[in-house]
């Protein structure tokens, strides 16, 4: 692929969250990480993602989602019920997950790991196995084995486009993710803090001393600098027509998402308070490089001099290693020197207008 076929779409966030534990480790602290010498926040990619997914569900209909599940036989059975009443829906499901090349460890158990399907998968394979019998027999033909493994593999959904599907048994199922999600770490040094609590019981009598309850919960506070990447070529060679929408729901879903880790405790949910969001036709740059000295507190606080750091960064390895992106895009006049400032939906708008021009009925031009 030529390096005028590719199109990649940046998204660079700053972030403050205020005391909170969005993302625990297996000992129930906020994960962290050691950048530069000094311990940050972080919030993996993955917690972050699924909050993403979350906003998917909120924002478009269930039939352009997909689910991530063992009981995958379940879903294709629920289908065939639709189809046909009369059938015995779950070994049909298996049967034909079987003829497509799965290992199904029981009707209950499902598959071994957690399997990534779309509306579309689900409810082709029911059809294929209602409309043709043969694809149930216990040694299926080469040609229905074909059928069931195409049913199976095309129309991914927007989720599973993004952030792919692997597969360890069969991995011609596998999905290329058409995104890529960094692990959010903040610009500054941290520590990590403690709270103790107390709950009092309501219906203790009157000469009972102390509290019903008693507990701590870490947390920590940040300034986070977040970046993902989509390359935009391939999610349209797997989308078409409807990269354009999935863009946008891409976007809104990465600035607008929060994880839910400890909300009730703390109600840590906060928008960005800057987004750069750049077209590159090169390849992806992540500008983490800004924060590798850590920011130092200020009466400022620790936004306005993170985002000038990103703006020194970025203009820097621009003149040095990698061109000018073919278009920049600023939510926020924090990073105003990167870019067209504008409001959240005029750059959606505007990525409308800009990313057609990289793509072509056929992929990229």
């Amino acid at each position: 692929m030529s390096k005028k076929s590719r199109l990649y779409m940046d998204l660079h966030v700053l972030q403050t969250v205020p005391p909170s534990c969005v993302n625990r480790d297996d000992t129930g602290s906020p994960k962290t990480a050691t950048y530069g010498g000094v311990t940050r926040s972080r919030v993996s990619s993955q917690c972050w993602k699924r909050a993403m997914r979350s906003t998917f569900e909120d924002a478009l209909p269930s039939e352009d989602l997909g689910s991530r599940t063992k009981k995958i036989v379940e879903l294709i059975a629920n289908e065939v019920r639709l189809l046909d009443p009369l059938a015995d829906a779950t070994v049909v499901a298996q049967r034909i997950l079987e003829t497509a090349g799965l290992k199904i460890k029981s009707v209950e158990k499902g598959t071994d790991a957690l399997f990534f399907i779309s509306s579309a998968q689900t409810k082709a394979l029911a059809k294929l196995a209602v409309d043709e019998p043969n694809t149930l027999a216990e040694k299926p033909s080469k040609e229905a084995k074909a059928k069931a493994h195409k049913a199976l593999k095309e129309s991914p959904s927007i989720d599973i486009a993004f952030f792919g599907r692997m597969v360890a048994d069969d991995p011609s199922f596998n999905t290329d993710a058409c995104s890529q999600v960094a692990h959010s770490i903040s610009t500054h040094k941290i520590s990590n803090e403690y709270d103790y609590f107390t709950a009092v019981d309501d219906l203790a009598s009157d000469d009972t001393a102390g509290a019903g309850h008693l507990g701590t919960v870490e947390f920590n506070s940040a300034t986070l600098y977040r970046y993902a990447t989509v390359s935009v070529h391939e999610l349209h060679k797997q989308l078409g027509d409807d990269t354009e929408e999935a863009i946008q729901h891409f976007i809104r879903a990465f600035v607008c998402s929060m994880p839910t880790g400890k909300q009730n405790t703390f109600a840590n949910r906060t928008l960005p308070d800057a987004v750069l969001v750049t077209l590159r036709t090169d390849q992806p740059v992540n500008l983490v490089g800004a924060f590798e000295r850590p920011v130092p507190v200020s009466d400022d606080g620790y936004v306005a001099p993170s985002a000038n750091r990103l703006v020194a960064h970025a203009k820097k390895l621009y003149g040095s290693f990698a061109p000018l992106p073919v278009v920049s895009l600023v939510v926020g006049e924090a990073l105003a020197e990167l870019g067209k400032v504008q409001q959240l939906e005029q750059l959606i708008d505007s990525l409308g207008v800009e990313i057609p021009k990289y793509l072509g009925n056929s992929g990229v031009r």
